[in-house]
């Protein structure tokens, strides 16, 4: 037996001797841990005010592996899992799911870009979380409520995913499989965004549908939702960028109504069968000094066939603003404070908190507004 054990491991290592040169391999474990305390109006029914921790504003809490291995002649094996956390109770940002931001494998090409299986981000999130929103879409109902009713959509499982960019230009798109007996189109996904950097300028648009089943909400099996979106990107200076966008949305699921709703709203049944949202964004970073960077962002948004609370459609505005400040105390670790106000009408006066009866429902409009402000703590590993 000591024998067999020996030759066994002289003969592993002559295999890792034979192994190529190039084959060369690298994981890595990253991650982020961020949560603030929070103050803000009107963050229950009945206008009830809150002081408590929470999530930061624009950067949840996760830790992952990612690796590669150089296969030669420029091609490289890839992949990448990612688990997001709630810092302040340590749970699983989606319940039940360990790699819920990100779990895939793939190829990396020099000349040919990469393409990588699994579970992603559409390239909408992407675009929008890197580049063009000036809050990496936020965390707080605040400062990304345009996102709200699309955001079951913005991670695609079973997806197919292509990324090149060339001499400026960026293509980057998906197809994520419905996994549906019988039907190739439900719960599927598909979506391409393009950019083009140019000096100082770049410009972005793109598009996405999901077919969304019943089984997930859906007033019709295999209604649409559609998001397409223009956005740009200008450095006026080495410390100062513009960015600036319009995003569109229909969605034909009835999901939207819902989750684009505060905690503690009223609750709405989800029965618009063709609402339309058009948002527009504008903002900047400043680098104000080296360890201080502000960053500033309005969002406008018009909705029309959206569910009021009595059951009708109707039309509505919601509107918002932000300003954070980050104060980097080295290069892992920055202190923040942000301050955000909010206010809707019409159809999104019922994504506000509402007013209980006298049985404790809440059934009724309430204030339809908030003003928040938070503090925080931010590392990065």
């Amino acid at each position: 037996m000591k024998r067999i054990s020996i030759s066994g491991a002289a003969a592993i290592l002559f295999a890792v001797a034979a192994t190529p040169a190039f084959a060369q391999s690298s994981v890595t474990l990253y991650g982020l841990v961020d949560t603030a305390i929070r103050y803000q109006t009107n963050a229950g029914p009945d206008g009830k005010d809150l002081v408590g921790m929470t999530v930061g504003p624009e950067t949840n809490s996760r830790w992952g592996l990612r690796g590669t291995e150089d296969l030669g002649g420029g091609l490289s094996a890839i992949f990448r899992l990612e688990n997001g956390f709630l810092l302040y109770n340590g749970k699983f940002g989606s319940p039940n799911t360990l790699f819920s931001r990100q779990a895939y494998v793939g190829l990396s090409s020099d000349k040919y870009g990469s393409l990588t299986f699994g579970n992603q981000y559409s390239p909408l999130y992407d675009t929008m979380g890197d580049v063009f929103d000036p809050l990496e879409v936020g965390d707080y109902w605040q400062d990304s409520w345009m996102w709200n009713g699309m955001g079951p959509y913005l991670t695609v499982p079973n997806s197919v995913k292509y990324k090149l960019t060339v001499s400026g230009l960026s293509i980057n798109a998906i197809y994520g499989f419905g996994n549906q007996p019988g039907s190739v189109g439900l719960d599927s996904t598909y979506g391409v965004e393009v950019s083009y950097e140019h000096g100082p300028a770049t410009l972005n648009t793109g598009f996405q549908q999901t077919s969304v089943s019943s089984a997930r909400g859906s007033i019709a099996n295999g209604a649409k939702i559609n998001m397409v979106h223009v956005s740009g990107a200008y450095q006026i200076t080495p410390s100062v960028r513009l960015l600036a966008g319009w995003l569109h949305a229909q969605d034909q699921t009835g999901t939207t109504d819902g989750n684009m709703q505060q905690s503690g709203a009223p609750k709405l049944s989800g029965s618009s069968p063709n609402r339309i949202d058009d948002t527009l964004y504008l903002g900047g970073n400043w680098q104000a000094t080296n360890p201080l960077l502000i960053t500033v962002a309005a969002y406008y948004g018009h909705t029309r066939n959206a569910e009021l609370l009595d059951g009708r459609l109707g039309s509505g505005i919601n509107y918002s603003a932000t300003v954070l400040a980050e104060y980097s105390l080295s290069k892992h670790t920055e202190v923040y404070g942000t301050v955000d106000f909010a206010r809707g009408n019409g159809a999104f006066a019922a994504d506000y908190p509402g007013v209980t009866n006298a049985a404790g429902q809440v059934d009724k409009l309430g204030r339809t507004n908030n003003v928040g402000a938070a503090i925080g703590l931010r590392q990065i590993f």
